[in-house]
């Protein structure tokens, strides 16, 4: 961080962002309303894990407890090289985000069929960042259409080229 010198405040540099994990089945199961950056309470080896890109994002979700936010179901593998420390790979791990957000995510979550789930795990400078995605369910015709349209654009492509 530098200080400026004409009004005293801090500006931070941009971090360097290294994605580990992509969850691009929740792209074409869910419409993505909002979205959120979290941090994520994690032990050792499993940052350990992570640093060797390996990581799923599969058929994951969040919840609020308690006036928490939890991730349930991500699979992080087991560090090779860990010892009696080693975690568990599908244990429910806690999300950092602010009351308010957490607040929000709950009222919504109440009031509509709604739900969280994980977008995109990746490294944000020294920290794990996940993006979390407020959601609502696509029907099976819905997915066909976005198919079609994803179709019909690599059509375009190809003819520009």
């Amino acid at each position: 961080m530098k200080e400026n010198d004409k009004t005293g405040i801090r500006e931070e540099k941009p971090r360097k962002e290294s994605i580990i994990a992509l969850n691009k089945k929740a792209y074409h199961d869910f419409e993505i309303l909002n979205k959120y950056e979290a941090g994520i309470v994690l032990t050792g080896t499993e940052v350990k894990s992570l640093r060797e890109h390996k990581a799923s994002l599969v058929d994951a979700y969040a919840r609020t407890k308690k006036g928490e936010v939890w991730l349930f179901n991500a699979n992080i593998p087991i560090y090779k090289l860990g010892t009696y420390t080693n975690h568990e790979p599908a244990r429910s791990r806690k999300l950092l985000l602010k009351k308010s957000e957490i607040k929000k995510l709950d009222q919504k979550l109440k009031d509509k069929s709604l739900t969280v789930i994980p977008l995109k795990l990746y490294f944000s400078g020294p920290f794990v960042k996940i993006e979390i995605g407020l959601a609502k369910g696509k029907k099976q015709y819905d997915k066909r259409e976005a198919i079609k349209k994803a179709e019909a654009q690599r059509r375009l492509k190809r003819v520009r080229i």
